[in-house]
């Protein structure tokens, strides 16, 4: 039987991590590295050893993939986590719901639910040769519950229609690609709470109030879920959604 420092070692793993620039793309970077992991990651900003792709085009997201694949000599792992978020700047986007327009809503799907789709499918004869392959897409608790309208009363914070849907679609995602590239992939998800990340005084008062933890979670929370869904700790373990909310979604 092998140890559980054995099982969380992911020397010579290969990793892409789409969306790796962002802050929760920063943190996942940072534990796989950690633990072993030889680790790209994907964004439409960064430089050095960052792949650029719009992963909203699936021709840049294709060719991220394929650029990964060739720079790391296969794939064992997929983590997305790339999103459009309530506080982006997008017509139509970050404003109340009798405004939000069609168009940002087909931006953001494209961005947080088509991009994993057409990651996952580029990547998958590659994630199944490697033999332990292993994708994590990022959910959100607005994903499973609708917002608490109160939490954003006198602030200018939003919470985009289309967030949620995606969300919502990218765990129905995680569950249909679980059973579909079985057993030689498993796909799982996680779920994060609110990230504390300068938001207004109020909501983050309010939001540690309604949180069984009394706090917003920060991007280190993310570490350890990821290090375990991508390693063997995990192995017998897909179709799950992690949620990592200090509780939220207990009440």
């Amino acid at each position: 039987m092998r140890s559980l420092r054995e099982l969380g070692d992911l020397t010579g793993r290969r990793v892409l991590v789409a969306g790796g620039v962002g802050h929760l793309g920063r943190a996942c970077v940072e534990a796989l590295d950690e633990v072993g992991a030889e680790v790209v990651a994907v964004d439409i900003d960064g430089t050095g050893d960052v792949i650029r792709a719009d992963l909203s085009c699936e021709h840049d997201a294709r060719r991220a993939v394929r650029e990964a694949r060739a720079l790391l000599g296969g794939l064992d792992v997929l983590v997305h986590c790339a999103a459009l978020v309530g506080s982006d700047q997008l017509p139509g986007w970050g404003v109340p719901f009798a405004e939000q327009t069609v168009e940002a809503w087909e931006a953001a799907l494209r961005v947080n639910l088509t991009s994993a789709f057409v990651l996952v499918h580029e990547a998958r004869e590659a994630l199944a040769a490697a033999g332990n392959g292993s994708v994590i897409l990022f959910g959100s608790i607005y994903g499973l519950v609708g917002p608490d309208w109160a939490l954003y009363e006198g602030t200018s914070m939003a919470n985009p229609t289309a967030y949620g849907a995606a969300k919502g679609g990218v765990l129905q995602l995680v569950r249909y690609l679980a059973t579909t590239l079985a057993p030689r992939v498993r796909v799982n998800a996680i779920s994060p709470g609110g990230v504390q990340r300068g938001q207004p005084e109020a909501f983050r008062t309010r939001y540690k109030a309604r949180t069984p933890l009394r706090r917003m979670a920060s991007e280190e929370d993310v570490k350890g879920a990821v290090a375990f869904l991508a390693s063997d700790l995990s192995a017998y373990v897909t179709g799950h959604n992690l949620v990592v909310d200090g509780g939220w979604t207990a009440w």
